[in-house]
């Protein structure tokens, strides 16, 4: 049967609806810290309806959460519409990954997820980059443990940064991508230095971290900036947007009570 998951991060709420086999649906909703259970849940009942789902077929749900007030505003949110709880990832929930970093309890749920299906889909051992308000780098060995990773500026929080703490240089979309790596105005000097900037740091993230594993990694990434960034680096990425939701589909399965 169907059932909700969502991960709430600091910049945008994916919303999906799956199943044992296949993912019905996914949206992505600007994360309001302000916003109630009761307009949470006006939100989802209209995804469900547009996405000609009605709320009663929901068997559960799970959530993900690294915005500490949204797990129980959501949480209250998917019960008005269902009458189902939904789980939370975090202790208490079996997730099946090793985690070998020094304080386990630090690792957003978020990357669990993430981890977790990675580890069930690709060959080890893995770099898992997820693009969003942060870049963060996953690194999974031949074991499929969680080593470990790095935390860097995410390329829309840099390029926000940039633009706002200068005078002249203009707001601007990375929608259209560069123009080229050489840019002959203002607005393609930011555009192309922010994406191959962005590519560039990613290779080298990338080949300083295979030097430290003994086989070379799949390396997979995630997050609604992937495809912006990812065509440019020089490195052979597996672009998979819908890793978290296959992840929180692992983890939810795991933990159904039949």
């Amino acid at each position: 049967m169907p059932f909700v998951a969502i991960d709430a991060g600091n910049t945008e709420i994916v919303f999906g609806v799956l199943d044992e086999e296949k993912i019905f649906f996914s949206s992505r909703l600007k994360t309001d810290r302000f916003k109630t259970s009761d307009e949470y849940a006006v939100i989802l009942l209209s995804l469900l309806h547009m996405h000609g789902m009605d709320p009663s077929v929901l068997e559960g749900g799970i959530i993900s959460s690294v915005v500490p007030s949204l797990k129980t505003v959501m949480q209250d949110a998917v019960y008005s519409i269902s009458g189902k709880y939904c789980m939370i990832v975090g202790p208490g929930l079996k997730n099946g990954l090793r985690i070998r970093i020094d304080n386990p309890a630090q690792l957003g749920s978020d990357l669990v997820a993430e981890a977790v299906a990675a580890a069930a889909e690709y060959p080890k051992p893995i770099l898992i980059l997820d693009l969003g308000t942060a870049t963060t780098v996953s690194v999974l060995d031949k074991n499929g443990a969680y080593r470990g990773g790095m935390i860097m500026p995410g390329t829309i929080v840099s390029l926000e940064a940039l633009v706002g703490r200068t005078a002249l240089l203009p707001h601007i979309s990375l929608a259209d991508g560069p123009s080229g790596v050489i840019g002959t105005n203002s607005h393609d000097c930011i555009v192309n230095g922010t994406i191959y900037g962005s590519a560039a740091m990613l290779d080298g993230v990338i080949e300083r971290l295979a030097g430290e594993l003994d086989t070379p990694p799949t390396v997979v990434a995630t997050g609604d900036v992937g495809e912006l960034i990812i065509p440019y680096c020089k490195n052979k990425i597996v672009l998979d947007k819908e890793l978290l939701l296959k992840g929180l589909r692992i983890i939810y399965l795991r933990n159904r009570k039949v």
